[in-house]
């Protein structure tokens, strides 16, 4: 096997490993994008399984007794001395140092932003939290009971009485 077919197999099975599958599928809602969805594994397996097949394997040496046999030796060895004088190039990854610094930043910039998302979705919660229960408590509460729980509206309040401002 080449060296290229060879990498380009393997980093085709080690995607494979690392796709999530079922947790991508978990968060589609409509119908139309589970079938894309399904589409779409269906053609990564497809490529992975020609991959895995077709670049995997060495090819068959050829027989060239059998044709010199059927056609004759001098068209044979001219095509023999053709073949072993072809010079397969061998792959050299240019594209992959070139931009692995830039993907590693995107995944820290990633992290950071998964962190900051889940941050704030903690702060979301917890304020929801705090709507409920005030909305459970809304008939029943006094002033004072909003205002221990919302300083800063007691602080805007307290402010605007003090310098005479109504609102209108």
């Amino acid at each position: 096997m080449s060296g290229a077919g060879k990498k380009i197999a393997d980093v085709a099975f080690k995607a494979s490993r690392t796709i999530d599958w079922e947790g991508m599928a978990k968060v589609l809602v409509t119908d139309e994008a589970r079938r894309e969805f399904s589409n779409l594994r269906r053609a990564f397996d497809e490529v992975n399984t020609q991959l895995q097949t077709k670049f995997s394997q060495e090819p068959e040496p050829i027989d060239w007794d059998f044709y010199r046999k059927g056609i004759g030796s001098g068209i044979v060895d001219m095509y023999k001395e053709a073949y072993d004088s072809v010079e397969i190039p061998k792959f050299v990854d240019t594209v992959t140092p070139e931009y692995k610094p830039k993907f590693d930043a995107l995944l820290v910039e990633l992290k950071e932003a998964e962190q900051k998302s889940l941050r704030e979705s903690e702060r979301l919660e917890k304020e929801i939290v705090d709507v409920q229960e005030i909305s459970k408590k809304l008939s029943t509460m006094t002033a004072d009971e909003y205002f221990e729980k919302h300083p800063e509206l007691k602080k805007k309040f307290d402010d605007e009485i003090r310098n005479d401002y109504w609102g209108y």
